[in-house]
């Protein structure tokens, strides 16, 4: 589909300010939306936004289709006599620059186990509805997750296949006699859920009215300790018992010369052809009630994956292995009609890549420090856009663009300067620059990230890809938003016409 003309910022909701110990869907993040608003923006991009699992990441969650607890607003709870404001005074935590998410599971943990208490004992029959009604409405997902968060919090969190014997087989009476003993726990967790998707539809809600689309986060691969996988192995390359016959990754590179081993399972597209892609169909369609425009990670896998053997250790021995992904959008396509999707094109992107990308329409992606200095990627200079692109200076997987550039300044290779002669600009406000580059060029799309629009340094950095802990910590404050900021942006979307100016036919007459 073609894209309007239009510019947006790059923020998971986990970055906000709050006083939880991590940004969540209460009224900061409806500040924001005003933010975006006064500053002409009309986008809003995040991160997955599926419960966390190992190491944090919003890429490795134990649902494809569930919302991030963490993010549940403790704030909106109070309001809706699910809290007291004795618990809200037990539940701060400090730390209003990075997330500690140790503490925080610990505290969102106990004020949800509060919530639900007050819930099950409430006289409010309305809620009582509206919680039924989102039980059977996404039934297709919530009752496998319910009970895999049961059961995981039953086995002390451990992996799903050193569970017992008849659960990994998902014996039909076994799991009934389980579902049976611990229904409350499985209720708690549908109750959970049931909040999540409240607040964030309120907070998306709240964005469309002003005019602003989100852009969502869709992993190709999902990880493989997920309610997904346990619920759904035959769509997966694994045996009954659930070990791995093949894994996903990337081959040796440049940068790494074993490769990158991510360890997801690969999906049977054999079996998914059979019923025209029924559970692609079920995630894209129960991901577009909550977003407007998706974003699709690791985009080249439709086209073809790198296959790893399931006992491997590195992903140097691999091999490529093709995939159906022209039957396969074009099926959601007949199902779903047209889809609003940009395409993460990154990496090495081969031919049949970019004729799977251009078939469809679908965005790609340009960023910007990936540009400059010679041996680097000049696809990525914006002389040679094509209009229908997204463009970053970085992404939440590079160091922050101010970061970049100190380091680069004192590195033995010409990116600084080349950047330099290109913007022709010799101050010290690089990162603006590059801002003002991006929102110029002929992109449809320019996306920056919350951290390049307050300039800060490498300490802002989102995550350091292969860096096992520490990512995905980074929170913003208020006090960081210089007053003129939001003027300054709003100057740039509307000297480069994002959204283009109407023209004089278009315009309506208003009479006061």
């Amino acid at each position: 589909m073609k894209f309007e003309r239009s510019a947006g910022i790059l923020l998971h909701p986990t970055s906000l300010p709050g006083n939880f110990g991590i940004g969540d869907l209460g009224p900061n993040a409806f500040y924001f939306v005003d933010f975006l608003e006064a500053c002409g923006q009309r986008l809003w991009q995040v991160l997955p936004l599926g419960p966390t699992g190992y190491g944090d990441s919003p890429y490795q969650c134990f649902s494809a289709f569930a919302g991030n607890p963490l993010l549940i607003s403790p704030e909106k709870l109070l309001t809706q006599k699910l809290l007291s404001v004795d618990d809200l005074q037990l539940a701060p935590l400090p730390n209003p620059t990075h997330v500690d998410f140790g503490k925080v599971i610990e505290t969102k943990k106990m004020i949800l186990e509060k919530a639900f208490q007050r819930f099950q004992i409430s006289s409010n029959v309305v809620m009582k509805k509206e919680f039924d009604s989102f039980c059977e409405s996404n039934n297709f997902w919530l009752e496998d997750f319910a009970l895999f968060m049961t059961i995981k919090e039953a086995n002390g969190g451990k992996h799903w296949n050193t569970w017992e014997k008849e659960i990994i087989h998902r014996d039909a009476q076994t799991l009934e006699a389980f579902s049976a003993r611990l229904h409350v726990q499985v209720s708690k967790h549908k109750f959970i859920q049931f909040l999540f998707f409240q607040q964030w539809h309120e907070l998306k809600t709240y964005a469309n009215n002003k005019n602003i689309k989100i852009i969502g986060d869709l992993p190709i691969f999902i990880a493989y300790d997920s309610a997904d996988v346990w619920a759904n192995k035959h769509l997966f390359d694994m045996d009954e018992d659930g070990v791995l016959l093949t894994k996903a990754g990337v081959p040796p590179d440049y940068f790494s010369p074993t490769g990158q081993l991510w360890g997801n399972p690969l999906y049977r597209w054999d079996v998914m052809k059979k019923d025209d892609f029924a559970w692609w169909r079920f995630r894209i369609q129960h991901l577009l009630e909550s977003v407007d425009i998706i974003r699709i990670d690791h985009f080249r896998g439709f086209e073809a994956f790198w296959e790893i053997p399931g006992d491997a250790e590195t992903a140097e021995k691999g091999k490529w292995v093709n995939a159906p992904g022209k039957k396969f959008f074009t099926t959601l396509q007949h199902h779903l009609g047209t889809l609003p999707i940009l395409a993460e094109d990154l990496g090495v992107i081969t031919k049949p890549v970019v004729e799977l990308r251009d078939h469809f329409g679908f965005p790609g992606m340009k960023i910007l420090q990936f540009a400059f200095g010679s041996g680097m990627e000049h696809k990525f200079l914006p002389h040679n856009f094509l209009p229908n692109c997204v463009v970053y200076t970085g992404s939440h997987d590079n160091d922050t663009t101010r970061g970049y550039f100190e380091k680069a300044k004192n590195e033995a290779n010409d990116i600084y300067s080349f950047t330099q002669r290109y913007i022709n600009y010799y101050r010290e406000n690089l990162t603006f620059e590059l801002i003002r580059l991006a929102h110029s060029s002929v992109a449809d799309i320019v996306i920056i990230p919350m951290q390049d629009i307050l300039n800060l340094g490498a300490e802002a950095r989102m995550n350091f890809p292969g860096k096992l802990g520490g990512n995905w910590t980074w929170r913003f404050t208020w006090e960081q938003v210089k007053p003129n900021l939001a003027s300054k942006l709003k100057e740039l979307t509307e000297l480069y016409e994002r959204p283009p100016k109407p023209k004089p036919h278009e315009q309506t007459e208003i009479s006061l």
